[in-house]
């Protein structure tokens, strides 16, 4: 994310979520090196995937659109969230792909900043473009196809 402009508007964007923005804005503003737990499902649902599937999937998502929705990674590489429309957990099947929506919270780093446990891939850009699902969906299934192929070797 570049600009403090981008920044500031990611923040405004990912603190509407909280139960209580002033309260989340403060905390950032207090320590940016540190998470907070938003809850899912108001404005986004978050689709985790595996990182072996996930970063082949954004590969093949970032091909697909000019610039996809958030993407955060937890730093043991172990898992991806992708950012989507809220509701999309409550149609969503897959194996191996769990779902956050309403009802369930996310570990969200302040945008731009590194912290210990997970780090943005794609940050929000403060306009609430999300990943579409279906594209998302389809790029899973083409990064997915590629894992299975045999390598010549």
């Amino acid at each position: 994310m570049t600009g403090t402009g981008a920044a500031r508007r990611a923040v405004e964007w990912l603190v509407s979520a909280a139960p209580d923005p002033d309260a989340c804005r403060w905390d950032w503003e207090r320590n940016p090196h540190s998470v907070t737990l938003l809850p899912a499902g108001r404005l986004w649902d978050v689709l985790i995937v595996p990182g072996r599937l996930g970063y082949p999937t954004l590969d093949v998502l970032t091909r697909c659109v000019d610039r996809p929705g958030p993407v955060l990674a937890d730093f043991g590489d172990a898992r991806m969230g992708f950012f989507v429309p809220p509701g999309t957990t409550t149609r969503w099947l897959g194996t191996g792909v769990r779902a956050a929506g309403r009802g369930t919270w996310i570990v969200v780093p302040y945008p731009g900043r590194v912290t210990g446990t997970v780090r943005w891939l794609i940050p929000p850009d403060g306009t609430g473009t999300l990943n579409d699902s279906v594209v998302l969906e389809l790029a899973m299934h083409e990064a997915a196809a590629r894992l299975a192929r045999p390598t010549d070797g």
